[in-house]
């Protein structure tokens, strides 16, 4: 776990966000620190992906704030917390299918925090397909990628803005064993070079190996905060996954 000294990369303070009637998430505060990797967890409908939308600008919060390395960026639209530095992934793979493999992870250099042009871009896309297990793959189109390998470079295009805080949004859904030990091992390899990183997973054994520390969520808010063992042993977790009223 990073030293309680790290320094913190992003926080929320009290973001609360509603739907009309409905709140979605509630009152959240946390911190991350530099180099960490968090796991924000917690059944369907606790409002984590509402959350990573928050947090990635995709949505305005009702009220509340959420900075990144000191920057106020709530509110202030996707496209320029990506340009400030948040890259993420998401449940379904958005994928650029007009384009090939090698056009789509360039794009994240274009639009992204690290912008690139040119060769410069190109070699760079190269080495981040090689990095996430794909060398030879760039003038292919996606369309004819295996599910793993969209996955693949989905996450080679977030990469590619040299993101100061990565969101993977249930990045390891759909993916079948051996596909999740490769998953995995992707992860485990950002973590090791120090990538800041919030993960929304429901793959409880890639939080346990993962994750330094973990938030969960029910009802749009935040039940438990610890190390992936101590919340996971939480009587009020187990209730929230489980329904057990007696837990």
């Amino acid at each position: 776990m990073p030293d309680v000294a790290a320094i913190e990369a992003l926080s929320a303070a009290a973001v609360t966000k509603r739907f009309g009637g409905l709140v979605a998430v509630e009152n959240m505060s946390f911190r991350l620190a530099e180099k960490e990797v968090l796991g924000l967890i917690g059944p369907n409908g606790s409002g984590k992906t509402t959350m990573m939308n928050l947090i990635s600008g995709a949505l305005k919060p009702s009220s509340g704030e959420i900075k990144l390395y000191g920057d106020a960026i709530a509110g202030v639209g996707a496209s320029r917390v990506a340009h400030k530095g948040v890259a993420r992934t998401f449940q379904l793979v958005r994928m650029l299918p007009a384009m090939t493999v090698l056009e789509n992870v360039a794009a994240g250099g274009v639009f992204g925090h690290a912008r690139r042009w040119g060769k410069e871009l190109d070699d760079y896309a190269h080495n981040l397909l090689r990095r996430v297990g794909l060398p030879n793959a760039g003038g292919a189109m996606v369309s004819a990628l295996t599910y793993i390998d969209q996955k693949r470079v989905e996450l080679a295009r977030a990469l590619a803005s040299d993101p100061k805080v990565l969101l993977l949004d249930e990045w390891l859904a759909g993916l079948n064993p051996t596909e999740l030990k490769i998953g995995i091992a992707l992860i485990e390899q950002l973590r090791k070079e120090g990538c800041t990183i919030i993960i929304v997973e429901h793959v409880m054994h890639a939080i346990r190996s993962l994750c330094d520390r973990c938030i969960v969520m029910n009802s749009g808010a935040r039940i438990a905060e610890g190390t992936p063992a101590e919340v996971l042993a939480d009587h009020e977790v187990i209730r929230a996954y489980l329904g057990v009223a007696d837990a």
